[in-house]
């Protein structure tokens, strides 16, 4: 490829804006090396010097100052990128949300709490939504949704009664004999 490729002439505007990405400090760092790929062409570099003392390859710098030259600043950002689409809608994910805040009590479910297991059956049988148990769980995190610590054993007890219902501990060990000193 020829060496000689410099970037277009610049309006103000343009100089003024390049300038900007060029030195900025919160710009984004894919940005401002492309900005600094162009500034140097506007400043009369050829391509092999800015490959040089940017340690980049020919073909990055050639990409770059060719679509400034064809589309100005606009040109320096990430063109859209095909990809899949996504899998599931708003409104599913809306739903699974909404679904793993409501206590399943209140949706005369037989159990108390959820777990991915039982979201995932729950979203497949009443709503249609077929999800992997991986990707709930992925939703839920992504959401800021966090699943709330089961009571244990040793955990505060639900019935205020308990210790009335237990009665006494059982007898079933004798006390420790006295120990000689």
């Amino acid at each position: 490829m020829p060496d000689l490729l410099l970037l277009r002439p610049l309006t103000d505007e343009e100089t003024r804006d390049l300038r900007r990405l060029v030195h900025g400090q919160k710009v984004e760092a894919r940005l401002r090396e492309r900005a600094r790929i162009c500034w140097r062409s506007h400043e009369g570099q050829r391509v092999r010097q800015i490959m040089t003392d940017l340690r980049l390859d020919e073909k990055t710098v050639r990409r770059w100052i060719q679509r400034f030259n064809a589309t100005g600043l606009p040109g320096l950002t990430d063109a859209p990128r095909q990809g899949r689409p996504t899998a599931y809608t708003r409104a599913e994910v809306g739903t699974v949300v909404a679904t793993s805040l409501t206590p399943p009590d209140e949706l005369g479910l037989p159990f108390g709490s959820w777990t991915l297991d039982r979201l995932v059956a729950y979203l497949g049988e009443v709503h249609g939504i077929t999800m992997k148990r991986s990707r709930v769980g992925e939703i839920l995190q992504a959401e800021g949704v966090r699943w709330r610590t089961q009571e244990t054993w040793f955990g505060e007890r639900v019935d205020p009664a308990f210790a009335e219902k237990r009665g006494a501990s059982s007898p079933s060990t004798s006390p420790h004999p006295p120990t000689a000193s």
